[in-house]
């Protein structure tokens, strides 16, 4: 009798402590914060606001706002956020003052390379395209590749002729050229020819391209479906060599978009982005270890990469419309529109 009576003892003690469990992963919050929302980036690096006029300042603004807004406007009306990420990035593309589309910086050949990746979060289908020359606007060739090729990633000739083949908009390879990228191009030459002569690395990896501010630009949203999407389009980094391609057209790099987690979109410092596969890591804290997007963004972008030795930010919303903004250099562009219609928008380190 004894012996029944301690046995129901712990089985009540056993269910009382089985109804007091709590889930392991209980960071990540439920609750629908936006039912639609759209981030967007134009690069991260040295932004100060000494270094920055009052009347050029207001460009970066306009822009900024003239971008996000045609995506806003598309999501607003129950538009897809595929479409919301393109056509923004499309705006920021047509920009001189982005390093992307008709801003993109040159090369140590005195050309100017295209990347550019979109990712559907639904699907998981993504397009790219790397080292294209006379594309007007390579997001528009990185979803023909995704919508419209078996491949994910397209580069050079072959990317070109595909475009053509699509019927994409092309243009001379004047059209890229901009007088203050390419005096940027000249500075970083004139820092650089001396160590070139004995120690290439070292002369790549030298402070002033270190901290030359980084333009690529980048949008993520979520639509009324509750669909994810990532996009990012850029001019690599000022004098690469060798056909150099960034984290910008690297899926899980540059851009990644899950419909279980969040979208993505990367700028800074692609060789330790890529080596960190940013994107990707982030939306994997969230999946495996049940961090919030913010908690997943600041480990990799505040401890990951520096680690490293890089440098440089994302833009991401997750399934539920939380968005985040996280960089660790001294600025970044960028702009957030919720459901609302509340914008923001910001350039420095504040």
């Amino acid at each position: 009798m004894k012996k029944r009576f301690i046995l129901g003892l712990i089985a009540i003690v056993l269910a009382g402590c089985k109804n007091d469990v709590k889930p392991i992963h209980s960071k990540s919050s439920s609750e629908k914060q936006n039912e639609f929302a759209i981030v967007i980036h134009g690069g991260a690096g040295t932004i100060l606001k000494e270094n920055m006029t009052p009347e050029k300042e207001a460009a970066y603004q306009a822009t900024l706002e003239e971008a996000i807004r045609v995506g806003y406007e598309i999501l607003k009306h129950g538009g897809s956020s595929i479409e919301a990420v393109q056509k923004t990035i499309n705006v920021m593309e047509d920009s001189p003052l982005f390093n992307a589309g008709k801003g993109a910086v040159f090369t140590n050949a005195g050309t100017n390379e295209h990347d550019a990746s979109i990712m559907d979060g639904k699907t998981l289908n993504a397009g790219a395209s790397a080292g294209t020359k006379t594309v007007k606007n390579p997001i528009d060739l990185a979803r023909a590749i995704m919508d419209n090729s078996p491949h994910v990633m397209l580069s050079g000739s072959g990317a070109e002729a595909f475009a053509e083949e699509q019927g994409l908009n092309l243009v001379k390879p004047e059209y890229f050229y901009t007088e203050s990228k390419f005096k940027s191009l000249q500075k970083i030459k004139n820092t650089t020819h001396v160590l070139l002569e004995y120690n290439p690395k070292k002369a790549f990896y030298d402070s002033t391209i270190k901290d030359s501010k980084f333009g690529t630009v980048g949008c993520v949203a979520l639509d009324k479906n509750g669909n994810l999407a990532a996009g990012t389009s850029t001019g690599g980094m000022t004098n690469k060599r060798w056909g150099r391609i960034g984290d910008a057209p690297v899926i899980g790099a540059g851009t990644y978009a899950n419909n279980n987690t969040c979208a993505v979109s990367s700028t800074g410092w692609g060789e330790f982005f890529i080596r960190a596969v940013v994107a990707h890591d982030i939306s994997a804290l969230m999946e495996y270890k049940g961090l919030s997007l913010a908690e997943a963004a600041k480990e990799v972008i505040q401890n990951k990469i520096p680690k490293l030795g890089g440098d440089g930010g994302i833009i991401a919303v997750d399934k539920n419309g939380n968005m985040v903004m996280e960089f660790n250099t001294a600025g970044m562009f960028r702009a957030t529109m919720n459901d609302k219609g509340d914008l923001i928008i910001g350039m420095y380190n504040d």
